[in-house]
């Protein structure tokens, strides 16, 4: 019988249950190494939409700055890979995303890890990969260096200390380490980060994540504690969280004109979002004639890291996916669980290819 191609794999989320999965398919013997105690990664955290843009386009003007050649490969390839998901038995809870300008699904993420993990192979739980072999390919997806304090300080702002960790505690830049060791580039974008400005509620758990986001900034006004204002200009606030982490204490308000109270966000009105606020405690308030919520920023995943290639190669024997890989979203956003579940398919395909 053919000896069967080794693969390690670093991080149990979406990239890296993916890669895993695929490459098991293809008839590798996989071990993932897990640095929590648990697999899902932030993708357990999150609200399960996996999407990309209709139109090419509008991924380019939406994401000006990320590279055009990983942008094309996960704009290309996620059709397919929802596809794969399913085949997998991945149960879809909608096929709408709620913006008329992407398309894609919505999966349970609990019921979405644990289709992956079954299809994974060895997982190690708690057993994080401290140091790259030498004899044996290995992806990294370790989810990105938001976790960490001083490297956000370093990249991304000076309020580090004060942001809101909208995800799980153990991606720390290990993967981005490993890689640079390994001779790896870094990718642009390195200041950027996805997140939302929650309601800054005196305490704010894992299962507040979803529910505080304030997500309509384009209706309001937007100031610091200083009365400096910021005009929100992307669709998903993206602008407006990462103005408001380098704001002092990474903090801002938001004055909500009477007449904003019913506009649509989300699943309700801005209204509801802001009783929602209110009754985790947050500060609300009525002055002149405006209500005004106290928003915190919360980083859910670094949108700088790794470069790789087209083929997710960042080194000799070395692939990066999730998000550990830089550049595909720079300047604006795109579905981190998208990019995650091509790129992790793609790392899986080309190590177990190339290692025959």
């Amino acid at each position: 019988m053919p000896v069967k191609h080794k693969l390690l794999v670093a991080g149990a989320g979406m990239a890296g249950l993916a890669a895993a999965a695929r490459a098991r398919e293809l008839g590798a013997d996989v071990v993932v190494h897990e640095k929590g105690d648990r697999p899902g990664g932030s993708m357990l955290l999150s609200s399960g939409v996996v999407w990309r843009y209709r139109e090419w386009e509008d991924f380019r003007s939406g994401c000006p700055g990320g590279d055009l050649a990983l942008q094309r490969v996960v704009w290309e390839g996620l059709d397919e890979a929802l596809a794969w998901l399913e085949s997998l038995g991945a149960q879809v809870v909608s096929r709408e995303t709620g913006n008329p300008l992407t398309k894609g699904v919505r999966f349970d993420p609990r019921g979405l890890t644990e289709v992956l993990a079954r299809h994974a192979g060895a997982l190690r739980v708690g057993e994080p990969l401290t140091a790259l072999p030498e004899d044996v390919p290995t992806i990294l997806a370790t989810g990105g260096f938001q976790g960490d304090r001083e490297l956000v300080r370093r990249y991304v702002t000076p309020e580090a200390d004060a942001l809101v960790l909208r995800a799980n505690p153990w991606s720390t830049g290990d993967g981005l380490r490993l890689a640079l060791a390994r001779g790896a580039a870094l990718s642009v974008g390195l200041d950027e980060f996805y997140g939302r400005n929650l309601a800054a509620a005196p305490r704010i758990t894992a299962e507040d994540f979803v529910p505080l986001a304030q997500v309509y900034a384009r209706h309001v006004t937007v100031k610091n504690v200083r009365g400096e204002r910021h005009e929100a200009r992307h669709w998903a606030d993206l602008d407006v969280v990462q103005w408001t982490a380098r704001q002092p204490g990474a903090r801002a308000w938001y004055v909500v004109t009477d007449e904003a109270l019913s506009e649509p966000v989300r699943d309700g009105t801005v209204g509801e979002a802001i009783e929602t606020a209110r009754r985790a405690g947050a500060p609300v308030e009525r002055r002149d004639g405006a209500t005004r919520v106290e928003v915190v920023a919360g980083i859910t995943s670094t949108l700088g890291g790794i470069r790789v290639d087209e083929h997710a190669r960042a080194a000799d024997e070395l692939w990066a996916a999730g998000a550990d890989v830089g550049g595909i979203s720079t300047g604006g956003w795109s579905s981190a669980l998208a990019a995650a579940l091509v790129l992790g398919r793609i790392a899986a395909e080309d190590a177990v290819s190339l290692g025959g």
